[in-house]
């Protein structure tokens, strides 16, 4: 296996949780937040919610990292 092969994995590996993650990340309970607004302009994540959003930021950064060495040994 080299590490372009490895590379490829961990970019398509980390882009399928990646949007997962998002689609899994909630935007508010009430009827307007489906549409695209919410009543609450700024909430603090508590809980799974912010385990949630940090891993989300881990993994995003997994992800460019992944395509940008990608980019450079290619």
């Amino acid at each position: 296996m080299s590490i372009a092969y490895i590379l490829q994995i961990v970019t398509i590996v980390s882009g399928i949780l990646l949007m997962l993650f998002i689609l899994l990340q909630a935007r508010g309970a009430s009827l307007g937040a489906g549409f695209g607004s919410s009543g609450e302009l700024f909430t603090t994540r508590r809980g799974v919610d912010k385990s949630l959003f940090e891993a989300t930021v881990v993994i995003a950064i997994i992800f460019v990292l992944s395509i940008l060495v990608n980019l450079i040994l290619a």
